[in-house]
């Protein structure tokens, strides 16, 4: 176990190293920031000046060392439009996307599961149709649409929940964190439904397939023959099988949702990265922008390093196979 966790790691650090090249090839691409940072009526001394400084009058292979050794240092650069360090910016933003995307996440299991169950146990009964149904809705729905519909429901016609910010935050280990207070998981609800139901609907249908073959299988004929409980065959036998898929789909998806959840973040004025970054963007920004999509780049891999090792815990075949 510890040699191909060594081997994950190593695995990991190549796929970061490939994602920065690429990373850095792509801003030589979109342009020079000298011609955003100074005015259209600069000297020629002025425009030589600022390239220096930046760095951009070297030889390309050592701008990408200089990139690299900034990296793992921490320094990225400071942002030309917000005048702070561009890591420092991202992370101070990076809690409340976390907890949008975290809180988006575990809604899909929390709504998608039961879901999942009740329409596999019994996949002919109108029940299951209308769940099966509703599910192809949350695929086909634009985040963006989805939002503003559940701003006009519950914000604007019926008044219970608000529409923007992100409300009251308690401090954690030097930390605002929202979900902790009333006024803040209030805010929190909308913007996280809206997120997570493309999840609640992939978690539904991979819920829903798991049990319709696990019904039919070996064990589970086995168990009903001993006379265990049907609850108990569906909670435990089955769920413990049909856990394997959806922990590898959902853990990935994470990632996808905080680096997706930028359409959200708009629409709700939800104060986390997606702002910045499309602020970022149009400034043509670029500290900020290489800081948010390292960021994204490292979460992607350590994330993918913690499903495969879920993975193996949960399905011993894997762990006999890697043996």
């Amino acid at each position: 176990m510890t040699l191909w966790i060594f081997q994950r790691l190593l695995q990991a650090a190549l796929v970061a190293l490939a994602m920065a090249a690429l990373l850095f090839l792509a801003l030589q691409l979109i342009g020079s920031p000298v011609e955003t940072l100074l005015p259209a009526e600069a000297t020629h001394e002025e425009r030589l000046r600022l390239i220096r400084d930046l760095g951009l009058d070297q030889p390309l292979h050592i701008q990408f060392l200089m990139f690299l050794k900034g990296m793992v240092q921490g320094n990225l650069g400071v942002s030309y439009v917000f005048k702070e360090p561009a890591v420092a910016l991202i992370l101070s933003r990076l809690p409340a996307t976390l907890e949008l995307a975290l809180f988006a996440v575990l809604l899909s299991l929390i709504i998608g599961l039961p879901l999942g169950l009740i329409a596999g146990r019994r996949p002919h009964s109108l029940t299951a149709q209308t769940i099966m149904t509703g599910s192809i809705l949350g695929f086909s729905l634009p985040i963006f649409w989805v939002g503003i519909l559940l701003i006009m429901i519950f914000s604007v016609w019926l008044g219970w929940l608000p529409s923007s910010g992100r409300g009251q935050t308690v401090m954690v280990l030097g930390v605002g964190w929202s979900f902790l207070t009333w006024d803040g998981l209030r805010h929190l609800i909308l913007p996280a439904f809206s997120l997570s139901l493309f999840n609640i609907s992939m978690v539904t249908r991979l819920t829903e397939s798991g049990v319709r073959e696990a019904m039919s299988s070996e064990y589970v004929k086995f168990a009903r023959a001993k006379g265990l409980a049907p609850r108990r065959i569906l909670t435990v036998h089955v769920l413990k099988n049909v856990m394997i898929p959806v922990v590898t789909v959902v853990g990935l998806d994470i990632g996808t949702t905080i680096a997706f959840s930028v359409v959200t973040e708009t629409i709700f004025a939800w104060p986390g990265m997606g702002k910045i970054i499309i602020d970022s963007i149009a400034a043509l920004d670029r500290p900020v922008i290489v800081a948010y999509l390292m960021l994204v780049v490292l979460m992607f891999v350590l994330i993918n390093l913690v499903v495969d090792i879920l993975y193996r815990l949960l399905d011993p075949r894997i762990r006999l196979q890697g043996e």
